[in-house]
């Protein structure tokens, strides 16, 4: 009897034993199938935009806007689906109108210039228009990955190299405002502009629309060349595919 106790006394010890070496196997948690999410590849943009720093004597007037359009490729955490990073290639431009103003794009001066023109002769409307090949870096939050349906959260940078400045003059006006000469008149020069730039950017919103903002942390102009001014925008974002 005595020895069929000690036998099943060390029995139940190694069956102990062997329990705490081989531990069950915890099943991981299952991570969803990201391979046919909504990425938001392509970004469309229109916002508002105009210049913080802009000098009281510039005569702004009408409606100054932005036009962007991005595709970016998106790559969910692991850790974590509903974060992700996007990159991608695109183009920004800036649209900013002034009234009865010559903007001096290509004068032979060694400053840019603005030269208010309402008492005499004058272009009614005056577009300046700058454009840029930029490359934007977001890390996104995506509420429903899944879908792309739900809130969604971006912030982020964006370097722009300037392709293009260009002024478009409307409508040649005498100081009374009637009508010399109803042309128009286009000229380009990237003289007096930085050739590159760096901007700030943010998104909120749901599903495929949502409201951005950004500001250029880099000056427009040229150091020396021009008034310190930083483009900014707000506007609407439309995103999918």
């Amino acid at each position: 009897m005595k020895k069929i106790i000690l036998l099943s006394i060390c029995a139940f010890f190694a069956t102990s034993l062997l329990a705490q070496d081989n531990p069950p196997v915890k099943k991981k948690k299952d991570i969803p199938d990201m391979s046919n999410r909504a990425n938001d590849h392509f970004l469309v943009q229109l916002g508002y935009t105009r210049w913080a720093g802009m000098p009281d004597t510039i005569n702004t007037g009408g409606f100054s806007k932005s036009i962007n359009a991005y595709f970016m490729f998106d790559y969910p955490f692991k850790t974590n689906p509903k974060l992700s990073m996007a990159f991608g290639p695109g183009i920004s431009s800036d649209h900013i109108t002034f009234s009865k103003t010559h903007v001096g794009i290509k004068d032979n001066t060694p400053t840019f210039n603005f030269t208010n023109q309402s008492d005499t002769n004058h272009f009614k409307k005056t577009k300046l228009a700058t454009v840029y090949l930029e490359a934007p870096i977001e890390l996104r939050y995506s509420a429903k990955p899944l879908t792309g349906k739900g809130l969604k959260f971006a912030v982020g940078v964006k370097v722009g190299m300037l392709l293009n400045a260009h002024t478009r003059n409307v409508k040649f006006e005498s100081k009374t405002n009637t009508i010399i000469n109803d042309y128009v008149m286009k000229e380009a020069s990237k003289r007096f502009f930085n050739k590159n730039r760096i901007s700030m950017m943010a998104r909120a919103g749901m599903g495929h629309f949502s409201l951005y903002g950004s500001y250029q942390l880099t000056a427009l102009f040229k150091d020396g060349l021009g008034p310190v001014v930083r483009p900014y925008s707000i506007g609407l974002t439309l995103s999918g595919l």
